[in-house]
């Protein structure tokens, strides 16, 4: 009388077994779907810069706010180092190879004893050290670049098209890349042309995708298109 029972029992605990497999499975399935696919930097969200010639080097501004979401705001006034590490690659429309590599790294800390954000600037052609008093300064410090040293004119071809590719990193994991960035950035203005033994910073393209774990937090962009003029005549 009680082998009926026994064996429906048993049949529904498998069944069960099956469906909590069928939905673990399902729900890995959905987290790896939504994972950026790899892309070619044009793919990227566009977003507004400015652009302006300093004599022939050309320089932008351009702002990366949303890399400082709430979790990392909050995470400043822990008294640890918060680096925000922002690369800008110049790419020629229709090219996946950089003729040109921009850096500019932020490093902040909060001092419990004076109550202030302390601030390191690193970029193409020198280093600067600040505070601010509140998490605003610091966005406006570390998270905006106005005047950026990009790209020298002789790096670019007069009339053809070109944007910049943006990666932002927020305390990247990897000290081989920061060092590397640190050695950029020790460059002078302008300095900026990326050449075959540069291949330091990753592919290309693999730059754009997105790397599980690499950072706390990453954003990328790329700026509108902008065409270099010809050089002022003499």
């Amino acid at each position: 009388m009680m082998r009926a029972p026994s064996r429906f029992l048993a049949r529904l605990r498998l069944t069960l077994i099956a469906l909590a497999l069928s939905f673990a499975f399902v729900e890995r399935g959905d987290a790896r779907a939504d994972e950026p696919a790899p892309a070619a930097p044009k793919t990227l969200p566009e977003r507004g810069a400015n652009y302006t010639w300093d004599k022939a080097l050309l320089r932008a501004g351009y702002s990366y706010r949303d890399a400082m979401d709430r979790p990392m705001t909050d995470k400043l006034s822990s008294g640890l180092p918060t680096v925000i590490a922002m690369r800008a690659y110049v790419l020629k429309d229709g090219s996946n190879d950089p003729v040109a590599l921009s850096i500019r790294t932020c490093r902040v800390v909060y001092d419990l004893w004076d109550e202030v954000y302390r601030i390191r600037v690193s970029s193409s052609g020198g280093e600067r050290e600040s505070a601010a008093v509140n998490v605003e300064g610091v966005l406006r410090q570390c998270a905006e670049v106005r005047d950026q040293a990009i790209a020298d004119r002789s790096l670019l071809e007069v009339g053809k098209a070109y944007y910049l590719g943006v990666i932002v990193e927020v305390n990247p994991i990897s000290p081989q890349m920061l060092d590397q960035m640190r050695r950029w950035v020790s460059k002078p203005a302008g300095a900026t042309s990326i050449g075959p033994g540069d291949a330091l910073f990753g592919s290309f393209v693999g730059l754009f995708v997105r790397q599980i774990g690499s950072a706390d937090r990453t954003v990328r962009f790329k700026t509108p298109i902008f065409t270099p003029p010809p050089p002022p005549s003499p």
